[in-house]
C-alpha cells in the first residue's frame, strides 16, 4: 500500500512540476490513496 501512496505522490509532483494535462487525474489518485491509508489506520489495520 505504501509503494502505491509513494508512487502516486511521485507522479503528483511531476505533474505539478510539469504542468502535465492528466494532473487532475493523478490528484484525484493521490487523495484516494491517502483516505484509503487513513481508513486502514483508523480501524487498526496493519498498512502495507
Amino acid at each position: 500500500m505504501w509503494t502505491i501512496v509513494i508512487i502516486l505522490f511521485i507522479l503528483w509532483l511531476l505533474g505539478m512540476i510539469t504542468a502535465y494535462t492528466l494532473g487532475g487525474l493523478l490528484h484525484v489518485l493521490l487523495v484516494i490513496a491517502i483516505i484509503i491509508t487513513l481508513v486502514r489506520i483508523i480501524q487498526g489495520r496493519r498498512v502495507v
